[in-house]
């Protein structure tokens, strides 16, 4: 009874394919991101191209919930046709800026207040 899914009537769902470009290193890389994508329910097939460095899922899935789970093992991973929002070089500084400064706040928040764990 918990593994069953509740699917919505008034729309059709049809399988897809979601093709990525991930920089795979070895073999083993083509294992680990089979395993990754063992884990999530609605893929039928898992195709890895060592070559081409490409990796190509069917299966009835979010294409955002696919490349999560391979972007956990390879953070490099992108949809093979680019759709994805690439940040121009005057947007990372930026971006990185604001993630150091929210770390440096965390770091001092735990430094006024030793006594409370969370």
């Amino acid at each position: 009874m918990a593994d069953m899914q509740i699917v919505l009537s008034g729309r059709k769902i049809e399988a897809q394919y979601v093709e990525m470009k991930v920089p795979l290193y070895s073999y083993g890389c083509e294992k680990k991101i089979k395993k990754a994508l063992s884990h999530l329910k609605g893929i039928h097939s898992v195709q890895v191209d060592y070559q081409q460095q490409k990796v190509t899922v069917w299966g009835i899935c979010n294409r955002e919930d696919v490349l999560a789970a391979v972007r956990k093992k390879r953070r490099a991973a992108r949809f093979w046709d680019g759709d994805e929002h690439v940040p121009a070089p005057g947007d990372a500084p930026k971006q990185y800026l604001a993630a150091f400064t929210a770390y440096r706040l965390r770091k001092s928040w735990k430094k006024l207040f030793p006594l409370i764990r969370l």
